[in-house]
C-alpha cells in the first residue's frame, strides 16, 4: 500500500516549566492535597526557568544548519506552549507560518484536576483503585480523558499535518502526553510499549524528540533529547504536567 506523505522533519517538544509545574511540585513537597493555582489550566503561563529553557531551545535551532530549521510551527493553544514558541522563535530569529490547534492541548483531567496523588486517593479512592486496575491508558476520569482518548484526536491532528505539511520541517509544541502518543502514533507502538517507555521518566521540558524523512518513514533522531539545555545553561527539569494517582 502506498504511503501518503509525511513532513521532511518532525520536532516535538514539551513547553518549558509551568508555573503549574512548580505549584504541583510544591504541593506534593508539602503532602497537600490540592495544588495551589489560580489560573485555569489553558491560562498557567511558563515560569521564570521555563522562560529560560525556551529562550535555550530557540538558540539550539539558530544553530541548526539551514536545511534542518522549521519552515512551519503547529503548537497547542496553552499559554505555556504559546509562550515556549515565541520565545524559543524570538531567540532563534525565525518567523513561522503558525497553526494553533486545539487537538495539541493538555489533557483534561475532569474531576481529578487539582489534586495532588495525596488528594486524589484521599477524595477519590474508588476512582485511584479503578486507575490502578485499568491502567494510565485507558483509565478516563469522570469528566476527562483517557489516554485512548487523547489519542482521537492527536491521530486527526497528525493527519492534518501530513497532508498539509509534506516536504516541510515542523516545530510541534505542546505536551508531554502528546510528545509519548506522537511517538505511539508514529511509530505504531502497542499499549505495552509506550506504557515501558512512559516508566523510564518523565519528558523534560523543552526537550527534543526529533523525526526524519527516510525512505518515504518517519525514523526517529532522538528522544527526550536536553542536551541543548545543558549547553546554554538552562535548568533541566522534568516535572509532570499532571496530578495523577501512582504510575
Amino acid at each position: 500500500m502506498q504511503q501518503s506523505s509525511w513532513p521532511e522533519r518532525l520536532y516535538l517538544i514539551r513547553h518549558g516549566e509551568s508555573a503549574g509545574n512548580v505549584a504541583r511540585d510544591k504541593a506534593e513537597t508539602e503532602e497537600l492535597e490540592r495544588i495551589d493555582i489560580a489560573e485555569r489550566d489553558v491560562d498557567v503561563p511558563l515560569s521564570e526557568a521555563g522562560e529560560e529553557q525556551a529562550a535555550a531551545l530557540g538558540r539550539w535551532i539558530a544553530e541548526l544548519p539551514e536545511h534542518e530549521r522549521p519552515t512551519v510551527l503547529w503548537v497547542s493553544p496553552y499559554l505555556r506552549a504559546q509562550q515556549t514558541a515565541e520565545i524559543a522563535l524570538k531567540h532563534a530569529d525565525l518567523i513561522l507560518p503558525a497553526v494553533v490547534d486545539e487537538r495539541l492541548r493538555e489533557r483534561e483531567f475532569g474531576v481529578l484536576d487539582l489534586l495532588t496523588r495525596r488528594g486524589i486517593i484521599a477524595q477519590f479512592p474508588e476512582e485511584a483503585e479503578r486507575r490502578k486496575r485499568l491502567g494510565k491508558f485507558y483509565h478516563r476520569p469522570p469528566g476527562g480523558e483517557s489516554w485512548s482518548d487523547v489519542l482521537l484526536r492527536l491521530r486527526a491532528a497528525i493527519d492534518d499535518i501530513r497532508r498539509d505539511c509534506a516536504g516541510e520541517r515542523v516545530l510541534l509544541v505542546a505536551h508531554q502526553v502528546v510528545v509519548l502518543l506522537a511517538r505511539y502514533v508514529v511509530e505504531r507502538m502497542t499499549e505495552e510499549e509506550i506504557l515501558a517507555i512512559d516508566a523510564q521518566g518523565d519528558v523534560a521540558n523543552c526537550s527534543v524528540t526529533s523525526y526524519a524523512l527516510e525512505g518515504g518513514q518517519m525514523a526517529l533522531a532522538g528522544f527526550n533529547d536536553v542536551e541543548h539545555l545543558e549547553d546554554h545553561d538552562a535548568e533541566v527539569t522534568a516535572e509532570p504536567d499532571v496530578q495523577a494517582a501512582p504510575r
